[in-house]
Formats: structure tokens, sequence, C-alpha cells
């Protein structure tokens, strides 16, 4: 990896400091291609407050907690910028289906029956304990009472956006979009002042949202300054069954709507041709790359690279865990880079740096939160990762970062903090009960089957 260098600074008197962490590796995401090696972060108040030489760390700073990660590669916190968290509880529930006929006979059937605030809280859960043990610290998610969802992350100690869902028909957490929308505002209002929690629109899809509720998301959406994400172009057929009803392709729909902005992030994307993409660029509206997802549903492949050419800003998500049956974002980046090169017919599509931006600070500016998180610079928050790079199947190590993108997977991930609080801690979760965690998803898996009532 290119650049490799050693940030200096004076060294001062003894200075108290919360924690000081000791890594033999250091990838800050930002600046881009630079790799630190023997480095020490030093953390207050949850914040990053220097970024050093171990050795002159150790002479100025007074930690309350000192870590050394050993042969541990320190990274920011990955962000994944598209989840239906409480899904985990469908894992492995209907698999080898088209997205339509999932959604339509399997999926929207159980979740009538069975979605209700105890199901989003236990599958939740159950979803960020994957989460963290794969070094996730952010996630966006999209998913029925999302207020159940919210006070789950604030209990967990994570950082999220609650994306409110809105569909024009009845579901079990609304009567329609007016409705889903004037219960996320006052859920917007609730955490308006939250440290870690955000909260943005998330109407479902083109085809279960009309023009009349998506002109009122973008009026209040412009008007308050609040996100907005969308399933969009997911399938070849959604566009061209678009095309039929309204004449236009679904980009074109939503641009002419006023939602299309900086302040869009339009989920999969797989169906796009050049007047798509480029009307994405013009409008500044980012992208969640699900490429997992998208493979297993068979949902097509999305032109990553040409849309990296662009300019457009490209992110990562896991979609949910029904439909992926994994929620680890290394893997995810892992099939973003192979899956981007194989599109494109260029192995130098998606290179490992550009894949490891994507998972980190391009998803911290798809969700407006790249001042505060995305990358391990002085000032930002002090969310982490570490991941071990000492197993014999990643021997010898000529490169951490090739090693990171191409062999590491979550099961690698030894530490964790958001905010300067360690959420796992050489693989153990510090504020959820795996145990615990384990026998209710068992539970609902018994329910779920109609083994118990």
């Amino acid at each position: 990896m290119a650049n490799r260098t050693v940030p200096t600074e004076r060294t001062h008197n003894k200075q108290a400091i919360d924690t000081l962490i000791h890594a033999r590796w250091i990838i800050p995401v930002v600046p881009e291609k630079r790799l630190y090696e023997n480095c020490s972060l030093a953390i207050t108040n949850g914040t990053i407050t220097a970024i050093l030489p171990s050795s002159e760390a150790r002479n100025r700073f007074a930690p309350k907690e000192e870590r050394q990660l050993g042969d541990q590669l320190l990274i920011p916190g990955l962000i994944n910028t598209h989840n239906h968290a409480a899904m985990s509880l469908l894992r492995g529930f209907a698999d080898d289906y088209p997205l339509m006929t999932w959604l339509e006979k399997h999926i929207w059937p159980a979740e009538q029956q069975w979605v209700g605030p105890e199901f989003v809280s236990d599958g939740t859960r159950l979803a960020m304990a994957e989460m963290l043990r794969s070094g996730t610290t952010t996630f966006c998610d999209q998913y029925f009472f999302p207020e159940a969802t919210a006070a789950t992350v604030r209990e967990a100690g994570m950082r999220a956006q609650i994306a409110f869902p809105i569909i024009d028909f009845p579901n079990n957490w609304s009567r329609n979009g007016d409705d889903a929308i004037e219960k996320g505002l006052a859920l917007r209002d609730d955490y308006r002042s939250h440290h870690r929690i955000g909260v943005a629109f998330a109407p479902h899809a083109p085809y279960t949202v009309g023009d009349e509720t998506l002109k009122k998301i973008a009026i209040y959406a412009n008007e308050l300054g609040i996100s907005v994400q969308m399933h969009l172009h997911e399938t070849a057929g959604e566009v061209e069954r678009a095309v039929a009803e309204t004449g236009q392709r679904p980009t074109k729909r939503l641009h002419n709507l006023g939602l299309l902005s900086p302040q869009f992030l339009a989920v999969h994307m797989t169906a796009l041709n050049d007047d798509d993409i480029a009307l994405i660029q013009k409008t500044g509206a980012h992208i969640s790359h699900c490429p997992r997802s998208n493979l297993k549903l068979a949902s097509g492949f999305s032109p990553v690279a040409k849309m990296l050419e662009a300019g457009i800003n490209v992110s990562i998500g896991t979609d949910g865990a029904a439909s992926n049956n994994g929620l680890d974002m290394l893997a995810e980046t892992n099939t973003a880079a192979l899956l981007a090169k194989a599109v494109s017919g260029q192995a130098d599509a998606l290179p490992a740096h550009q894949a490891l931006a994507m998972a980190t600070i391009n998803g911290a500016r798809a969700l407006g939160i790249d001042d505060v998180t995305g990358s391990i610079e002085v000032g930002k928050a002090a969310d982490l990762c570490a991941i071990d790079l000492s197993a014999l199947e990643q021997q010898p190590l000529h490169d951490p970062l090739s090693q990171l993108i191409y062999t590491a997977n979550g099961h690698h991930v030894r530490n964790v903090w958001v905010a300067g609080k360690q959420l796992l801690k050489d693989r153990k979760l510090t504020t959820l009960n795996e145990e615990e965690l384990k026998q209710r998803a068992a539970n609902w898996r018994d329910r779920i089957a109609g083994r118990t009532h």
C-alpha cells in the first residue's frame, strides 16, 4: 500500500485522557491511501483527540484505560447504509425466490402476522449483535415500528439513522402514508438532539407510494433538512412496469416530484441506463449498493464502476438478513469489490482502498454524518473497528489493506468502539447478552413455525 507514513507531534507533559489505543496498523481512510504503522489513538469524551507514534503517545498521555491491540488493523467503524434489522428473525425463512415472489408470497404475509414492537426489538438486538461482531458501528434501518428500533439502538450504544417506512396501504405500523409521516415526524422530535440516532424518511418503493405522498415527503425533507431513503430500480421488471404505467423511468419520476437531491439515498439501483446515472450525478443523490442481496434475489447488477466514474457517492448496505442471510459488512465489501470487476470487465475497477471508502466515509456522506464519523481523524467520533490479521489464512501479510478487503471477514473482528465506548471487547459483546439473544431467536423461530403460541 502506498504512502506508509507516521504522523508526528511534539512531546508535551503527560495529559489526562480517557483511552489510549496502540495499533500495529491504522488505515484512517482520510487521507486516502494512507497507512500508519505502530501508532496510537488518544480518545477523550468519545472523540479522537490525537493520532501519533506509539512511542510518543506513551510519553505524552496518562490514560484511564490503555489498549494494546498487537497484530490488529484499526479502521473506522463500518457503516451499513441499508438494513432491515428486525428481519434477522426471518433469516432463512424464504430462500431461493425472485424479489416479488419473495415479498408477496412469503415475507409480507409473515410480517402481517408477526411484526410488532416485540418482534422488532428482539430482531434488532440480534442484528446489532451480529453487526458489532463483524465491525459495523453505524447502520441505516428501514422497518416497521421504528420507535422500537430506536430504543434498542439507544440501549445498545450503536449509531444509527432510523428511516421510518412510508407505504400508501395499511400495514402493521401505519394506516397509510399520511399516518406514517405523522408518526415518523413525532419520532424525529423525540430524537432531535440525540448524538447517536437520527431519523429519516423511507418511502418504501415507487410501486408502493403514490405521487401525492412523495410530493409531501419532498416538501418536508427540504424544509426540515431530513434525509430520504428509498428502494429504487431494484429490478429490471420494476423499471419496465413503471414505464408501462407512468411513461417514465422511476428516477425521472422522482426527479420531477422533487425528491432527488443530496439528501436522497437510492437503494439497490441495478437496472440503470446512462440517463439514470447522469440524473443521479446531476442531483447529487447517493447510492446504497447491496450486492449480496441483489445476487441472492437475482435482482441484477449495479453498475458501480460507472457510477463512481461519474462522481456519484456510492456506499454499501447489506439489506436485511432475510434476503442476504448475513449482515457482515466485510463480506459485503469483498463482494462489492469483486462484482464491480466482473460487471465492468476491468480488474482495476473498485480497488481495495476505494472499496473500504465505500464501506466507511462514503456511507457517512450518504447519511449526512461525515463530519462525525466515517474516518479516523482528530475531532471525529471514536467509532472504530480492530481486525486481527495474525491468522494462518492471512499469511504472509504483504499489504494490510489487501488482506482486509480480499481475505478478512467479520469473524476476524476483535474489538469495536462507538463514540469511544467499547461495545465489542476481544469478541465479547459488552452491552448485549449473546445467550439471551440466541434464546429469543429460537423462541421466534418456534412461534413462526407454529410450534408454540
